[in-house]
């Protein structure tokens, strides 16, 4: 009887911590821990608002989402711009956008531009970026931001703020920029680079930085101030963040026979603050 009473005991158990209401260790979702904020450095008069650390295992999708298409980015660039894993991960805590060299939909190359519409969209602030960038001739990185609304009409009237770029034959020099004015060809910008006094952008991790208020925007590489430039409308309206690493186009020329593929851009972290004072 006691031996029974066991047996009815165990059966019992099994069933209940196997039922719907409790899932086994195997079938459940293991996901990284968020970094803490605390762990982020602060910056004096700045109040941090908004952040990616890559800390999951797949890009986060209520921060991120793709744009996908082949449409040159009115550049004559040479990519298609997907949303698959091969362009796109997560690899040990850093995102991953790699440019790769093969035929798809016809295009001969494929990479991922990543943005935060719709997910995070600010008018001022401070937007900074940890990040490797990739090289080779035709190769062209950015981190940048585009208006989400478009009040003032279409490119550049509406403007555009360029975070950073870089030529992938000048490993040793970013640009920062800003575009607005009329339509083109009368387009107008304003801006200006720095170029490392020693190693390269592509072998090491920098910080990219823009301050941006209603009087204008400041730019930084590893916390140091290379141009700033005075500017008010149309940089009064909320702006999202973009990624990606384009192929080709008219600034930096078309790859060629020197150029490796894949080409990988990684980033570290994306952070945004707002002003505290």
């Amino acid at each position: 009887m006691k031996f029974m009473i066991n047996v009815i005991t165990f059966m019992l158990f099994f069933y209940l911590s196997s039922g719907p209401g409790c899932k086994k260790i195997e079938d459940a979702a293991i996901t990284d821990p968020p970094v803490s904020q605390d762990s982020i450095p602060t910056i004096p008069g700045w109040k941090l608002v908004w952040n990616d650390e890559f800390t999951g295992t797949t890009v986060d999708p209520n921060k991120w989402e793709y744009e996908v298409n082949g449409d040159g980015g009115g550049n004559n660039e040479l990519q298609y711009y997907t949303a698959r894993k091969e362009n796109s991960y997560i690899d040990t805590g850093k995102l991953v956008i790699e440019a790769r060299e093969e035929n798809y939909l016809g295009k001969k190359y494929t990479s991922a531009r990543m943005r935060t519409q719709w997910r995070g969209e600010w008018t001022y602030g401070r937007f900074e970026v940890r990040a490797k960038l990739p090289c080779g001739q035709g190769i062209w990185p950015a981190i940048w931001m585009l208006p989400t609304d478009w009040e003032y009409g279409g490119w550049p009237l509406s403007g555009e703020i360029d975070i950073m770029e870089m030529l992938g034959h000048e490993i040793d020099r970013v640009y920062g920029t800003i575009h607005f004015g009329p339509a083109w060809p009368n387009n107008q910008k304003s801006g200006g680079s720095y170029k490392l006094s020693g190693g390269n952008f592509c072998e090491d991790f920098h910080t990219f930085a823009v301050v941006w208020d209603s009087t204008g925007f400041q730019w930084f590489v590893d916390g140091v101030k290379y141009f700033s430039t005075a500017k008010g409308k149309p940089f009064d309206k909320r702006f999202h963040l973009l990624l990606n690493v384009a192929v080709g186009g008219n600034w930096p020329g078309n790859p060629n026979a020197s150029t490796s593929f894949p080409q990988r851009m990684v980033v570290e972290y994306v952070r945004v603050y707002e002003k505290t004072e």
